[in-house]
């Protein structure tokens, strides 16, 4: 799949910018701040319908204007075809068309242009936050699996509002009385999620350690190791069964609760581990060894939505590549010989060998 041509109107720091794609590598260049990651923002927004940066649609429309307009013509599933996105700087909902036809979810622009991005942060995810981790495989679940992008929005709503009554209950004790029905929701809900990441995790960590053993030269044994909840004890059991699991752990935490005014645990905790020859990488794994890790996670997030579109997706590499040594950047630039790829980076120089180079000044491409 190809990203043909880009439209980009009232767009972060871009009033009006139409360009063309090689469909191969695409080197995008200029100085700090002049909208490179803004571009590649753009291109995995018009996708997904997912932003890597903004808490809100309204942060991605430029400054005074009152919408900002998206679109891409695509080479996809062996067609043309054509995607859109309307955001509005107030809180009117967005609006998405695909082939020139509204459409009512991002479920239905799904898988004609998935993206894999990797940026400077994705480098050391493997020792940061757990909130990183889940990002990472929400983010490549909700391509791969619309389903599982409607569940998490369930999922997410319904937390929100059981956050609401743990808090209000101090000012009306009588609000409890819905917190049963609330948990059961979330524990159906939640059920799904654990079933989708453990399989996705399971298929991530097989890839990934391919890629891991390559660069090692086989001197490393990569395993990733999903981590949910204490009373699932096999993620990959019936969605009833996991049901069941949930509602117990939240029955056993429910005075604790109570008592901190929190949704203390449930998949929304969920995290996962990466081990080398057995050993913690968040725990005691070098730089090097982490960086390399995750260059690995993210060549098997690519190569699993190749799998399943049947094509590459394309890869969004955001100045990371300025972030490795040379052995690393090898490795990956040996990686993407095939499908399309887009690079930023200030130094043009160390990369132009590599296809069309497009520089950005100020939300303008420089001739």
């Amino acid at each position: 799949m190809n990203l043909n041509k880009l439209s980009l109107r009232d767009f972060r720091n871009y009033v009006n910018l139409n360009l063309e794609f090689d469909s191969g590598v695409n080197l995008i260049v200029g100085q700090n701040a002049q909208g490179k990651t803004n571009l590649l923002e753009g291109i995995g927004y018009l996708g997904s319908g997912k932003s890597f940066r903004a808490q809100r649609t309204a942060e991605m429309v430029r400054f005074g204007a009152e919408f900002a307009d998206i679109q891409g013509d695509i080479t996809a599933q062996n067609r043309q075809q054509t995607l859109r996105w309307v955001l509005f700087s107030g809180s009117r909902p967005r609006m998405a068309y695909r082939n020139g036809a509204k459409k009512k979810s991002a479920a239905e622009m799904a898988g004609v242009l998935p993206s894999v991005l990797f940026c400077p942060e994705d480098l050391m995810v493997l020792r940061a936050g757990a909130a990183q981790r889940r990002r990472l495989g929400d983010h490549a679940l909700c391509q791969l699996r619309p389903n599982y992008d409607a569940a998490l929005a369930e999922y997410n709503r319904i937390l929100d509002q059981k956050s609401r009554i743990l808090k209000d209950k101090e000012e009306n004790m009588s609000v409890l009385a819905i917190l049963p029905e609330y948990n059961a929701r979330l524990c159906q809900v939640g059920a799904l999620l654990i079933s989708y990441r453990a399989r996705f995790y399971d298929s991530l960590g097989k890839a990934a350690a391919v890629y891991h053993g390559q660069f090692s030269g086989g001197a490393e044994e990569f395993t990733l190791q999903y981590k949910t909840v204490s009373t699932v004890t096999d993620p990959f059991a019936p969605v009833e069964v996991l049901r069941g699991q949930l509602e117990e752990h939240l029955e056993s935490h429910y005075r604790a609760e109570l008592s901190s005014m929190q949704c203390l645990t449930g998949p929304h905790k969920d995290d996962f581990d990466v081990d080398l020859n057995g050993i913690s990488l968040k725990s005691y794994g070098s730089q090097g060894q982490t960086r390399t890790a995750a260059i690995s996670l993210k060549l098997a997030q690519r190569e699993l939505m190749a799998r399943e579109y049947g094509e590459d997706p394309i890869l969004l590499l955001d100045d990371v590549l300025s972030e490795l040594d040379a052995k690393r950047q090898d490795f990956v630039l040996n990686q993407i010989d095939k499908g399309q790829v887009f690079i930023t980076c200030c130094e043009p120089e160390r990369f132009t060998r590599l296809g069309k180079t497009i520089e950005i000044q100020q939300g303008q491409v420089r001739s």
